[in-house]
């Protein structure tokens, strides 16, 4: 059993390069779920995929755990994801302010991990056509 399973994940998740995805069923169980603004999925062997394509799309991918919250068989992680987009931007260095919510099992893997982030103001609005459309609207909807 993981001793102490949210920093368990949060060392996993800082460190997280596409050579370690692999080792991503002793970080969650089998029949985890994983769901955010974009996929949801019901196996580790799903959710390495995500992670794996994360660093295919994207240039330097890392997360920043900023504050964690633990009650009993649950947390919830404050992050940071940094990257740079590959075919636009290129250089400039992106962040994607968002948290995750965590249950844990018996043995201390993961078996729910949900993220909340706002995809409209921390992807959309930086992408070019889209971002434009997104911030006309944010601003008509605001006003």
């Amino acid at each position: 059993m993981i001793q102490d399973p949210a920093q368990h994940l949060i060392t996993y998740f800082e460190q997280l390069t596409p050579q370690s995805v692999a080792q991503i069923g002793a970080h969650y169980t089998a029949d985890a779920t994983f769901k955010d603004p974009f996929n949801e999925v019901y196996s580790a062997a799903d959710i390495a995929h995500i992670f794996s394509h994360m660093f295919e799309a994207l240039e330097e991918p890392r997360f920043v755990v900023t504050e964690r919250i633990v009650q009993g068989a649950q947390c919830f992680l404050v992050w940071d994801f940094k990257f740079r987009f590959r075919n636009f931007r290129k250089g400039e260095l992106q962040t994607i302010h968002g948290g995750s919510h965590l249950r844990f099992a018996d043995d201390g893997r993961v078996n729910y991990h949900r993220d909340y982030w706002d995809a409209a103001q921390e992807l959309y609005e930086k992408l070019p056509v889209v971002g434009g459309v997104m911030r006309w609207l944010n601003k008509r909807v605001n006003t």
